[in-house]
């Protein structure tokens, strides 16, 4: 199992998630729909001098995925190259319960 962590520009949220929900099969996550911090480009606090929030998506999927998810990242980041977006991947997660 990955463990995939993307945070986003929530302006981008619907396609990222549909994106990734189209290209991989059963896919399951959650989201952290407002994520407030500070990047290399800008803050996101979601406050009257700085506005803007972001959005993070949790998902674990199956490690041959992985690269299905960072090639539906790389489509959005594309379309919308001036907007905050990136992924996170961490390889050998195990599943505790079900």
């Amino acid at each position: 199992m990955t463990r995939i962590e993307i945070i986003a520009n929530r302006s981008v949220q619907d396609d990222v998630v549909d994106g990734l929900e189209s290209a991989i099969d059963g896919f399951y996550y959650t989201v952290v729909p407002v994520v407030h911090g500070r990047g290399r480009e800008a803050r996101m606090l979601g406050t009257a001098t700085w506005p803007e929030e972001n959005f993070m998506l949790i998902a674990y999927i199956d490690d041959g995925q992985a690269e299905v998810a960072r090639a539906v990242v790389a489509k959005v980041k594309a379309r919308f190259p001036t907007e905050g977006l990136k992924l996170f991947a961490v390889g050998g997660a195990s599943s505790l319960g079900s």
